[in-house]
């Protein structure tokens, strides 16, 4: 496999995998269990080493150069958090970048900063993550990859495991982030409607294969086989999910 970046845009690459992501957009990677959405994710910042083939981000392949350095500067959200349970949600967030070095007041002040961005009050910076809902853990787990101000976003199903209606608002509101900050963003999902709602374009895959790379209009018309089941299996109401829940 192979990320790369040239100019504008991250590209990836792999015998039987050919995708090409622009810089700024929200690639949503659709599938069902066992097709290699999280796999292919984890192989961007080096969780998984491909066995051929290569990566490249930001035009260098990240099978060079320290690993740790290639973690620290792309932003990584889990369906689980994976906060830290003894740190506050302050010391969550700001862990990057104080490891980074940046000063106490540095830190502080870009922690309170992301905790408005994400919609949560300053006073949660001093709880721990048991102290909170499933959804304020989300956007915790949000704002700490944001802290080092990541050009790239990893988001490996994030509000998967939430009730409906603290989806729904999380989508929103992750949307609405994602409009001001024009992050790179690659989501693993799913679920159609999240695709729709959330992606500037849908890479479909299937069994390790990428079926195809659609936007959500063209996903919704295509007649692929494999996306025809997906617009079939969830029914009505895909219109609006793919004009972004405005309609």
């Amino acid at each position: 496999m192979n990320f790369g970046k040239s100019h504008t845009k991250l590209r990836a690459r792999r015998s039987g995998f050919n995708l090409q992501i622009q810089r700024g957009e929200l690639l949503v990677l659709l599938g069902r269990s066992g097709s290699g959405k999280t796999t292919s994710l984890k192989l961007v910042n080096r969780l998984l080493s491909p066995t051929s083939g290569e990566i490249f981000v930001n035009g260098v392949s990240n099978g060079q150069g320290d690993v740790i350095r290639l973690r620290r500067s792309i932003g990584y959200v889990i369906q689980d958090v994976g906060l830290f349970p003894h740190f506050t949600v302050e010391r969550n967030i700001g862990l990057v970048p104080k490891i980074e070095g940046w000063p106490e007041d540095r830190v502080r002040a870009r922690v309170q900063e992301l905790l408005q961005k994400v919609g949560l009050a300053a006073e949660i910076g001093t709880r721990f993550p048991h102290q909170l809902s499933g959804g304020q853990r989300q956007r915790v787990g949000v704002a700490r990859a944001l802290a080092a101000d990541p050009e790239i976003l990893l988001m490996d199903e994030p509000f998967g495991a939430l009730d409906p209606l603290t989806r729904d608002e999380l989508q929103r509101e992750f949307l609405l982030l994602q409009q001001r900050l024009h992050k790179t963003v690659v989501f693993v999902t799913h679920d159609l409607r999240e695709a729709l709602r959330l992606a500037s374009r849908i890479a479909l895959m299937e069994a390790g294969r990428l079926v195809t790379v659609l936007t959500p209009q063209e996903f919704l018309k295509s007649t692929d086989p494999m996306a025809s089941a997906y617009v079939r299996a969830f029914g009505a109401g895909l219109e609006s999910a793919a004009n972004r829940g405005t309609s």
